[in-house]
């Protein structure tokens, strides 16, 4: 039999035949084959170099946030490769398209900024650029799973894995999809 030679992640995971739909966010998620997401923050030192760093290693960073995680890659490292597992048994898909969806489906497309005019302040709705729909997407992400997570049995692996699926699929249960739309609601009501 003849040596597989595709890169995978984990060693499972396939990184072929995955697409990103949204035009907008085509050039900000990037899906270059790794098999373990960790590229020792090579990108940190120039600007939008972290648009060029593999997505699943973004979420893993982002799952660092808080005081006492922070740091700790090897445990984030581990969290996701088994939310991987539960969205596979749970799916049957490849986790990382189901990332590739959510990511998309939590990205919003429209804020509010401040706009202060003769000493009185008006909101005033502004489009996002791609890179940051793409950042705010992976924070409301990993912000809903660890807050499913804080002070429930359910393990944060778990927690993670529903909110990628239910975000995947567009479900309004998902924090990141709430998120999405109370921006976009609130960005409406500023136009």
């Amino acid at each position: 039999m003849g040596e597989d030679k595709e890169i995978r992640l984990f060693g499972k995971w396939s990184f072929k035949g995955i697409e990103v739909k949204d035009i907008g966010l085509k050039r900000y998620i990037s899906l270059e084959p790794v098999y373990v997401p960790h590229s020792m923050g090579r990108h940190e030192h120039s600007r939008f170099h972290k648009s060029k760093v593999n997505i699943v290693e973004r979420l893993i960073n982002n799952l660092m946030r808080p005081g006492k995680n922070a740091g700790k890659k090897s445990r984030a490292i581990n969290v996701v490769r088994n939310a991987f597992e539960i969205i596979h048994l749970r799916t049957g898909k490849n986790p990382i398209e189901v990332l590739v969806r959510a990511v998309e489906n939590a990205a919003p497309c429209e804020d509010t900024t401040r706009i202060s005019y003769g000493g009185i302040i008006y909101h005033q709705a502004v489009d996002i650029s791609p890179q940051r729909r793409v950042d705010l997407a992976l924070r409301f992400l990993t912000e809903g799973a660890r807050r499913t997570s804080f002070g429930n049995p359910r393990t944060l692996e778990e927690c993670l894995a529903e909110e990628l699926i239910l975000a995947a699929n567009k479900d309004i249960r998902s924090h990141a999809i709430q998120k999405r739309n109370e921006m976009e609601r609130m960005a409406l009501h500023a136009r």
